[in-house]
């Protein structure tokens, strides 16, 4: 063999290694800055059973009260150093603008315009980050530099999916951002972006069940007096209504006003209330609606209350054992769609 062929041979084999070599690194980094914790499943969760949310125009679509600070906010204790964050953006139902800055940009200059970066349109979006030293951040620090950005917006709500104009203001905003702090932006294209959200929409809307009951008050009541019976009862204040929380802290169903408002607005008397359990929402139970019969039940004895359905019929025996069924088979439904009843992705795209 001639030393041409032996050296041929050897720089075949050193651009295969280098072709390998460049592979791993790329999804490496791809799984460390956008891989979720998927349901176990051989399934799309985008393509799975039961694909198909009202349409785009029919809403009637609430980010989560509880939980960490959200997105870019400072937080008072330091982070760790050598620790990724473990809260990455969900390539299921949110999609990435990717910000890589020419130098180091610092968290105390950052943090000041990354507070307008929490919503375009009607879709929330989330912002992670990667430090200097390669870690991984959920949240921005003053006291930390930063290599790139990555702002994940939701591709789908209550509100329809993600609009063209929607996707264009976080583009907009992207760019103002790397004109700012000399950086370059790259994503996905506008247009398979728009068709990933109308498809999460339309199978959300096949998914999207809420459950409600009315107590009639006998005679008009104080909200306060309303309030204060809920809370003896076990119900904890969740914005502008009151939940009954699961063990997790997720909200089972939840105690509003039937004019809509607050409870705190105002000192207007009340003549109904309203139970609602939000199927997606809620964690899953086998007696989900069982369990709210039984509070409303109880909270209709003490305020002197009619308990009706949400067609204002009283409710039949044994009506809550036939929905219960019923509501298993959705939560089962939201399981195979990877959209797990009460997790933090079906809170989004239920929101």
């Amino acid at each position: 063999m001639s030393d041409l062929q032996i050296g041929l041979i050897a720089l075949g084999v050193l651009l295969i290694l280098l072709v390998l070599g460049f592979n791993w690194w790329q999804d490496r980094r791809a799984r460390n800055r956008m891989q979720a914790h998927f349901p176990a499943s051989e399934q799309d969760p985008l393509l799975g059973a039961g694909e198909s949310r009202a349409p785009s125009g029919e809403s009637s679509r609430r980010e989560p009260g509880m939980g960490a600070p959200a997105a870019g906010q400072p937080q008072a204790s330091s982070p760790g150093a050598d620790a990724d964050d473990p809260d990455e953006p969900d390539p299921a139902c949110e999609v990435v603008i990717e910000v890589n800055f020419s130098e180091p940009a610092r968290g105390a200059d950052l943090l000041p315009y990354l507070q307008g970066l929490r919503q375009v349109g009607r879709k929330p979006m989330r912002v992670f980050a990667d430090t200097d030293r390669g870690r991984h951040r959920a949240r921005i620090h003053a006291s930390e530099s930063y290599s790139a950005l990555q702002l994940a917006v939701l591709l789908a709500n209550r509100s329809g999916p993600l609009t063209a104009i929607e996707w264009s203001q976080a583009w907009a905003r992207a760019q103002d951002l790397a004109e700012r702090f000399e950086a370059t932006i790259e994503g996905p294209d506008q247009q398979a972006v728009l068709e990933r959200a109308a498809k999460l929409d339309d199978m959300c809307a096949a998914l999207d069940t809420q459950v409600g009951l009315t107590l009639l008050l006998g005679a008009p009541r104080a909200a306060s007096e309303v309030v204060s019976v809920a809370r003896e009862l076990g119900f904890a204040p969740d914005g502008p209504r009151l939940a009954w929380l699961a063990d997790n802290g997720v909200a089972r169903f939840t105690l509003s006003r039937g004019d809509g408002g607050a409870f705190d607005a105002g000192a207007s008397a009340l003549d109904r209330v309203l139970l609602l359990l939000d199927v997606p929402c809620s964690p899953a139970d086998p007696r989900a609606f069982g369990r709210m019969v039984d509070v409303g039940r109880d909270l209709a004895s003490r305020l002197q209350a009619e308990l009706v359905d949400d067609q204002g019929k009283p409710l039949v025996d044994g009506a809550e054992t036939v929905i219960d069924e019923r509501l298993q088979v959705l939560f089962g439904q939201l399981d195979q769609a990877g959209l797990p009843a009460g997790s933090p992705r079906a809170q989004r795209v239920f929101a």
